[in-house]
């Protein structure tokens, strides 16, 4: 497996399709949860050149001892190592929910390095004063027992902190994510494991209060893709995040929850590729 030096020299691992034409860049959420959930993203690995870092602490990459180095702010520094080691003058980055706010922090810093951002699914009522419409969605779910056992599940919260705890929590939870909860769904839930102790060190540092309004001198094109029956994160602050942006779309999809590359491989692939075809220049 490949590795480039991080912000403090350790090396940090990473996967590489080895597709065609300029890096895409793709980064896990799960506020540290495996990559091997993204897959090839509908096929698009296929067809483009996908690099996915493994996170600090997550898979081949180790928590540092400071586990402030492996917040999502101070990641940001490792993506400007990574974009130096990749040789290009601008990052193509494709984040999932909380892989988007490295996105946007690597953005907010170093807005003249970034080439575009297609952020899916994004949390953003930490950045954004806009209220969520996962109860609405939530609603629209009741009186599935499934639905409603996860959600039970979510308001308990961790029985254990620890990684099979941790673990064990996602599992319950997860038909949460998903608009309908089929084989498809069912077995990608499986798919990453997640690592509490980069979890906790994901929010350790807090990002400047002025971010939002930094992301205005992003000149890149920026996608959002949101899912309408996302439960997770919800759907109208997603779009609200396009605000923040100079250049900013919004593309919500329909019969969709947080992950719409294995809900609605077609609809992803046709939006995130229109959008990289058309929008983002060499």
């Amino acid at each position: 497996m490949p590795t480039y030096s991080g912000a403090d020299a350790t090396p940090l691992s990473y996967d590489d399709t080895g597709g065609d034409g300029p890096p895409l860049v793709t980064l896990a959420g799960g506020s540290g949860r495996h990559p091997a959930y993204l897959g090839d993203l509908a096929g698009l690995g296929r067809h483009r050149r996908l690099i996915t870092p493994h996170l600090r602490g997550v898979g081949r990459s180790p928590l540092p001892a400071d586990v402030t180095v492996g917040s999502f702010w101070q990641q940001a520094a490792d993506l400007e190592r990574l974009r130096r080691h990749l040789g290009v003058e601008r990052l193509r980055l494709l984040g999932h929910s909380a892989g988007t706010r490295l996105a946007v922090s690597y953005a907010a810093r170093y807005p003249e390095r970034v080439g575009c951002l297609v952020l899916v699914t994004p949390p953003v009522t930490w950045l954004l004063d806009v209220a969520s419409d996962t109860d609405q969605v939530s609603e629209r779910r009741r009186g599935d027992p499934l639905f409603e056992a996860a959600l039970a599940a979510s308001r308990q919260g961790l029985t254990r902190r620890d990684d099979e705890g941790f673990n064990d929590f996602m599992t319950r939870v997860a038909p949460l994510g998903y608009a309908t909860w089929g084989p498809a769904e069912q077995a990608h839930a499986v798919l990453g494991r997640f690592s509490y102790a980069a979890n906790r060190a994901w929010p350790s540092v807090d990002p400047p209060a002025d971010l939002a309004r930094r992301l205005a001198a992003v000149t890149a094109p920026v996608l959002v893709i949101a899912g309408a029956e996302d439960a997770i994160t919800g759907c109208a602050p997603a779009v609200a995040l396009t605000k923040l942006f100079g250049d900013g779309t919004a593309e919500v999809l329909d019969r969709c929850g947080h992950y719409p590359w294995v809900e609605q491989p077609q609809a992803f692939r046709r939006a995130v590729d229109e959008f990289l075809d058309a929008r983002v220049k060499e």
